[in-house]
C-alpha cells in the first residue's frame, strides 16, 4: 500500500475517533500513534496534516460538504462517509501538490473499503461536485 493511501486510512481512523468521542484532535492523534508505533514517519506526518487541517477548518469544510449534498444533513451521514468527505475536501481545497483526481479516487477507494455498499458512489458524487464548484482549479 502506498504511503499516502495508508496515511489517509490512518487519518480516517483518527477523525472517526474525534467524531465519536468528542475528544480534542491532539489527544486522539497521540492515542492513535501510541498504538501504531510501527508506522512510517511520512505516513504519520501526512495523516497528522489531514487531521489537523480538517480540525482547523472543520466548520467551513462541513458547511461546504452540506452545500453539495441534497437532502442530507451532515449529522445523518454515516460517520465513515462524513469523515472521508472531510479529509478529501480538505485535500481538494488546501493541499496544492495533490491533483484533485487523485484525492477523489483515493477517497472513493477508502469509502468502498470502509463504508457500506453505496459509500463509494455517495463520496464520488459529493466530491465531484465540490471539486467542480470549489476545488483548486475552480479558483
Amino acid at each position: 500500500m502506498r504511503k499516502r493511501t495508508k496515511a489517509r486510512e490512518c487519518a480516517l481512523k483518527i477523525l472517526y475517533a474525534i467524531d465519536i468521542t468528542g475528544d480534542e484532535p491532539k489527544k486522539c492523534i497521540d492515542t492513535f500513534w501510541k498504538n501504531h508505533e510501527e508506522i512510517d514517519s511520512e505516513v504519520e506526518a501526512f495523516a497528522d496534516q489531514l487531521v489537523l487541517g480538517v480540525s482547523n477548518n472543520r466548520e467551513a469544510i462541513d458547511k461546504l460538504i452540506t452545500s453539495h449534498t441534497t437532502n442530507w444533513q451532515l449529522k445523518r451521514m454515516a460517520v465513515i462517509d462524513r469523515n472521508i468527505l472531510r479529509f478529501a475536501t480538505y485535500e481538494l481545497l488546501y493541499v496544492e501538490e495533490i491533483p484533485p483526481k487523485v484525492s477523489i479516487n483515493e477517497a472513493i477507494d477508502i469509502a468502498k473499503r470502509y463504508g457500506d455498499k453505496d459509500s463509494g458512489k455517495f463520496v464520488n458524487g459529493v466530491l465531484d461536485s465540490v471539486n467542480k464548484n470549489e476545488g483548486k482549479k475552480a479558483k
